[in-house]
């Protein structure tokens, strides 16, 4: 772990590229970002790809088309294998969508269980520095992702939840990561983020663009920020670093 938290874009770096494409990862590594966040969901025929809605808009949902059908049609819209090809050297937080209330419900597991296949493969054939987290708004997934593939690192993504009450439900289930939004988060006292902490869990922050609240939630001690904008991420941080630098130097000089 770096001396700051990780900065991950937010389904590569959104902002600058359309966002789960392969140029929005490739401009996420060039703004220097630890890694990325994307989004994982099936295609009828049982391929992982990389996109945030159920259905591309004009073409339909994903799960009622065959692979053949979507990359004809949207070439942008990666594969999983090839996306984490990508970004290998790099930390990459797949989402799991497919989620009980959506149109392609994965309730026999099949995504968890591909996803699980895949991201093994990528750990194999991976350099140095690459590293996965499963995640999902669905905890019943990620627990089955880490029954499945134990040695995966799985984290909860939560909305609307506070720290305090998600955090020893994560931690209960084996999660490594507790992912809250930055509403959440913020709106959290130090303390109860030093206490999710202090029981092992790493806590990453989705998504953060301003550069106040990125600053705030460093100070706190959160280990990891899903943001669109990795490059004014890093700004925000650099100046925090500055500012905590000229604060303890004139500590030590008063």
């Amino acid at each position: 772990m770096p001396d700051r938290p990780l900065v991950l874009g937010h389904r590569g770096a959104s902002h600058a590229r359309p966002e789960n494409t392969l140029s929005a990862f490739a401009m996420a590594r060039e703004l220097g970002a630890d890694g990325v966040e994307l989004d994982a969901r099936r295609s009828a025929d049982g391929w992982i790809v990389v996109h945030h809605n159920p259905g591309v808009e004009g073409f339909g949902l994903i799960v009622e088309h065959g692979f053949t059908a979507l990359r004809a049609a949207h070439p942008e819209i990666p594969t999983l294998v090839e996306a984490l090809q990508a970004c290998a050297g790099m930390i990459v937080n797949v989402e799991i969508k497919c989620l009980p209330w959506e149109p392609d419900a994965d309730t026999d597991r099949v995504v968890v269980r591909a996803v699980g296949e895949i991201v093994r493969a990528a750990v194999r054939a991976g350099p140095p520095g690459s590293e996965f987290i499963v995640s999902s708004f669905d905890l019943g997934a990620v627990d089955a992702s880490l029954a499945f593939a134990p040695e995966i690192t799985t984290g909860w993504l939560t909305s609307g939840q506070e720290i305090a009450t998600a955090a020893p439900i994560a931690t209960a289930h084996g999660h490594a990561w507790l992912n809250p939004d930055r509403v959440s988060a913020l709106r959290a006292s130090p303390e109860a983020i030093a206490d999710a902490r202090r029981s092992g869990l790493r806590l990453n922050v989705w998504t953060v663009d301003d550069p106040k609240e990125i600053a705030t939630l460093a100070a706190v001690g959160v280990d990891a920020i899903i943001t669109d904008v990795p490059d004014v991420a890093f700004d925000a941080l650099e100046r925090l670093r500055a500012d905590d630098n000229a604060n303890s130097k004139e500590r030590r000089q008063s």
